[in-house]
């Protein structure tokens, strides 16, 4: 079984600590060729929807010390259905 990293349907989950209650969000790559990748910066988290070139379509910034989960689901890969 193969995992395509790079593909419509990779997503990453986000729970963050908001004080009350935890909130979740969810960054996914809504085209085919687009992936999401994951960056730290600074004590910042950065999610972002990527095409093939490179370029960053959304992007979602978040707190480290806020973040409770971050979890990645690589797209599966299609033939195995």
């Amino acid at each position: 079984m193969g995992i395509y990293l790079d593909m419509k349907g990779d997503r990453v989950e986000i729970v963050i600590d908001a004080g009350d209650a935890p909130r979740t969000y969810e960054v996914v790559a809504t085209k085919a060729g687009r992936r999401v990748d994951v960056a730290t910066r600074r004590g910042l988290v950065e999610v972002s929807e990527v095409t093939r070139s490179g370029t960053a379509v959304r992007t979602a910034r978040f707190m480290a010390s806020r973040i409770l989960a971050l979890v990645e689901y690589p797209a599966a890969d299609r033939e195995d259905e």
